[in-house]
């Protein structure tokens, strides 16, 4: 089986400072199931491409395993071992690529965080389950997903199609996550793993998915096939990934959602507050626009009544929150010429999608707040830098304005799962300096009522590039 990994950001040849592996010989690992080879076709300052190849030995397999097993005669000596990727390559990445795995780099620790343009293509991979589910795995990630399904046996076309694609994956990212990606993924594609699957991969996955599973809109299946299907290990590593108020988002989020209702419906906060967004991207013009983080859809159904908008789109990491905007929209009902204006969409806003690009208006509305700050600036770099629509709406609270609610407790924020909540001059910081890092203008428009000392209860920036 053979995995390349390929970057093209000058000077290329840093990868092999990456991966502990000079690029001016080979180099050959000896494992319990084989051997492993990596060596570079190509390295110069424009393009260097590292390939891992892995020749595992199924007799040797055979013979070190007591009894012949389940199957027809055969069965173990003859198989897929050899040329699929599998949990034999996630081994072998962990043994050969183990310092750049865990972000290592002693000669040039400076590489270990920086974002390069990489290429990471497989010969053989199998998809249990079809084309859709390398999308569903990758592309929230931020990959381009490339892929080419092979013929079961090229004489007998009549025998259909097999499991396994060549794929290529592309995405500016940093060496570690591509391999804490691949080494996650791929069994998760197999649906196997060759050896025991006890709590000891519990820890493995936790440790390789800590900086973008727990986001991922399919932990949970990519957990239960990492883990064998196994319910007390899939639990025990959700429990770990998330925290504990986030264990059940979406019942959390109902929850919560209706917490913050009660405490702006006094002055019917997001009606007002859903009318200024529609009333910003109707002003810059937009016709094309993402809902992002669109929740049950209040917003995708403001926004369907008026017709200046051509092409509708919500996006939301949580599926319970899709299937009740789908209801509410009565998507069943709904006339042909109405549903070929809208769209929902199930992805994270921290990943890099190619989905959200080319469109010419975005909101976030009372989003940002729902993200731990780390976690904003990967935000930032999918929308502002990637999809770069003309025009981003973003609302989120003001802070200061909470001391007039009644039904508020000095000090706590409006929403449980909120957090921060900034003030106007928080908020006006971060949107100077997104604006600036990313060549957009921003203008600062008040929501609802203002306070002559606190301001209004929703503070909105338009950004426009």
């Amino acid at each position: 089986m053979l995995l390349t990994i390929t970057n093209e950001k000058a000077p290329a040849t840093d990868l092999g400072y990456l991966l502990h592996k000079n690029p001016g010989r080979v180099h050959d690992f000896k494992l319990t199931f084989g051997k492993a080879t990596v060596f570079y076709p190509e390295a110069s300052d424009e393009r260097c491409t590292a390939a891992l190849l892995l020749q595992v030995d199924p007799v040797g397999l055979v013979r070190r395993r007591k009894g012949s097993g389940p199957g027809f005669a055969l069965e173990q000596y003859v198989n897929d071992r050899p040329y699929s990727a599998s949990s034999f390559l996630s081994v072998a990445i962990s043994r050969v690529y183990g310092t750049a795995l865990s972000g290592k780099c002693s000669q040039r620790p400076e590489l270990v965080e920086e974002v390069m343009p990489l290429r990471a293509k497989l010969a053989a991979l199998p998809s249990r389950g079809g084309p859709a589910i390398l999308e569903r795995l990758f592309q929230p990630l931020g990959y381009a997903v490339e892929m080419l399904r092979h013929p079961l046996d090229e004489s007998f076309p009549e025998w259909g199609e097999s499991p396994y694609y060549a794929i290529q994956l592309e995405a500016e990212t940093t060496l570690k996550q591509l391999l804490s990606h691949l080494y996650v993924l791929i069994p998760v594609l197999d649906d196997n793993k060759h050896y025991w699957v006890g709590e000891a991969e519990v820890e493995k996955l936790v440790r390789h998915g800590e900086s973008w599973l727990a986001d991922h809109p399919e932990k949970s299946f990519i957990a239960e096939r990492y883990l064998k299907h196994q319910r007390s290990l899939v639990d025990a590593a959700l429990s770990r990934l998330l925290d504990d108020d986030m264990a059940d988002p979406d019942e959390e989020r109902e929850t919560s959602d209706k917490q913050e209702e009660a405490v702006e419906r006094p002055l019917k906060l997001n009606e007002i507050r859903l009318s200024a967004v529609a009333d910003a991207l109707r002003q810059a013009g937009t016709k094309r626009v993402l809902d992002l983080g669109c929740g049950e859809g209040k917003l995708l159904r403001l926004l369907l009544r008026d017709k200046s908008f051509d092409e509708i789109v919500g996006v939301d990491v949580s599926h319970r929150a899709l299937e009740i905007a789908q209801r509410r929209l009565h998507w069943d009902r709904m006339p042909e010429r109405q549903r070929q204006r809208i769209r929902l969409l199930h992805g994270s806003l921290t990943y890099r999608d190619r989905r959200l690009e080319g469109y010419e208006g975005a909101a976030l509305v009372e989003v940002i707040e729902h993200l731990e700050p780390g976690r904003l600036k990967a935000l930032e770099r999918t929308i502002f830098e990637c999809a770069r629509p003309g025009t981003v709406v973003v609302t989120t609270p003001n802070r200061e304005y909470n001391a007039k609610f009644e039904n508020l407790a000095a000090g706590r924020m409006r929403h449980p799962d909120h957090r921060f909540e900034w003030s106007r001059e928080e908020f006006s910081r971060w949107a100077n300096e997104v604006s600036e890092s990313y060549s957009y203008s921003v203008r600062f428009l008040p929501v609802g009522p203002e306070d002559d000392e606190l301001g209004p209860p929703t503070q909105m920036g338009v950004f426009r590039r």
